[in-house]
């Protein structure tokens, strides 16, 4: 058995979503019963497309962490759990005996689920980001040594996860232009449960009339609100701030300058590459029109949370969160989580918000703000309990001298958190009433998946009502 999940750890550690998505793509277009060399060109694109992201962003991270390494070491503060990031926690999440054990489950559980008709959306087509059930589950088993519990937890999660998708699959695939896609982590969309309320609220507020979203801020500025050129002032004003500490030294306004042309160009060249990956979907589009025998009806594919990172509305919202969140957890009572690694990873869980809200920055900034000061506490709640999963694991993570160590995006997540602390109580009562309130949330969204989708909508695009009174 070990050697079988050793296996399939080795497939997943050489075949990266790059790979693996467009096998997926091939296979999904001759199942519509698309040509072969039309399928062909679509998986193409589809990795193609990833690649791009994958190449943009990985360029973009080198650039401005260390800027972000300076904030903090220029502010003194010691805080005990620190960030050391997603991609170091997901190296540690598939070592875990609970990660291993899942990984297979996981695959065979989504395809399951899809082909049954149980859900819309086909999750398989992001098996990487399933590291995040494994961080749960993994602290769950090192908690209680039960591994079924763990088990349970990262299927309830899975769950979860999947029926949330389903509510912001159409809205996140109308903002961002991905035809019949959505997101499906555990990381990224179970966000919805925050941003809907919050954009809600917020539209209460009237925050809706100040049209700062991109064609807004185009229009209001010109050419300043270009993407180009708002990339370049946001990169020199983060670049800044990282190096108030020695703006005297010219080495300082070197990088300074290149955050300023880096920003801008993942501004610039990301639309392009959207493009590329967004054609790759034309073919399934067109062919499950036709309501091919099997796969009747709107269904979505969930991809890589990379496709909407650089998306203009959506970068601008995660850069100015990044300082801020950052100050704010220097003087936030009770928070002892110092936001590091994953501050730059922030454009990809704030997503929903970013859809909800349909690209208002100032909508999307507050939000933003308020979902980070809750991952910062999770974090601080969890610290003792992922670090000691990384020690089972034989991790070795750097900790920039704090005790504990967390990741931002991953172990802050309230979903995750919730579902955890449920199942470790190991009260039979909360996790049976946990699988009830699933349970009839299930058949709420599936009755009325449509209303759903028509609300979102219009608090996305018309708050105030305005339209409905039109037509009425």
């Amino acid at each position: 058995m070990e050697m079988f999940f050793g296996a399939v750890k080795a497939f997943f550690d050489t075949f990266s979503a790059v790979v693996f998505v467009p096998m997926i793509m091939f296979v999904i277009n001759i199942a519509f019963k698309v040509k072969p060399k039309k399928a062909f060109i679509s998986a193409l694109s589809a990795g193609v497309g990833l690649q791009g992201f994958n190449l943009v962003i990985g360029a973009y991270s080198p650039i401005i962490e260390p800027i972000i390494t300076r904030m903090v070491e220029a502010s003194g503060v010691n805080l005990p759990v620190y960030d050391a990031g997603w991609p170091n926690t997901s190296v540690v999440a598939y070592s875990t005996q609970a990660g291993m054990v899942f990984v297979v489950i996981a695959i065979l559980l989504q395809v399951f689920l899809f082909l049954s008709k149980y859900t819309t959306v086909f999750q398989a087509g992001d098996l990487w980001n399933n590291y995040s059930y494994f961080c749960w589950g993994s602290m769950l088993y090192v908690l209680t040594g039960n591994m079924f519990l763990a088990i349970c937890l990262m299927t309830m999660q899975l769950l979860i996860t999947l029926l949330i998708t389903e509510v912001i699959a159409k809205r996140w695939s109308t903002y961002y232009g991905y035809p019949g896609c959505t997101i499906a982590s555990l990381h990224t969309a179970t966000v919805a449960v925050l941003a809907i309320p919050l954009n809600w609220l917020l539209n209460k507020m009237g925050l809706y009339k100040i049209q700062m979203d991109p064609e807004g801020m185009r229009k209001k500025l010109g050419f300043i609100g270009e993407p180009m050129t708002l990339g370049l002032m946001l990169g020199i004003i983060i670049g800044f701030v990282g190096n108030i500490t020695r703006i005297g030294e010219l080495k300082a306004w070197g990088e300074i300058l290149s955050c300023g042309i880096a920003t801008s160009a993942v501004m610039s060249v990301f639309p392009k590459i959207s493009a590329i990956f967004s054609g790759a979907f034309t073919a399934i589009t067109e062919a499950s029109k036709k309501k091919t025998k099997g796969f009747k009806g709107e269904w979505y594919l969930a991809v890589n949370d990379a496709t909407g990172y650089g998306e203009t509305a959506t970068l601008v919202t995660g850069l100015l969160t990044m300082p801020i969140i950052l100050l704010l957890a220097f003087v936030l009572p009770g928070n002892t989580t110092l936001p590091m690694v994953d501050l730059v990873a922030i454009p990809y869980v704030i997503q929903p918000m970013v859809a909800m809200s349909n690209g208002n920055v100032i909508k999307s900034l507050i939000g933003s703000i308020i979902v980070c000061v809750i991952f910062l506490y999770i974090c601080s709640a969890c610290g003792s309990t992922f670090t000691e999963v990384v020690q089972v694991a034989g991790g070795t993570l750097g900790t920039g001298g704090a005790m504990m160590v967390t990741s931002l995006i991953i172990i802050g997540q309230p979903i995750g958190y919730l579902t955890f602390l449920i199942f470790a109580s190991q009260n039979p009562i909360l996790i049976g009433l946990l699988v009830v309130v699933y349970a009839v949330s299930y058949v709420l969204v599936r009755k009325n998946k449509e209303k759903i989708y028509a609300v979102l909508e219009q608090q996305a695009l018309n708050p105030s009502g305005a339209a409905v009174a039109e037509q009425a």
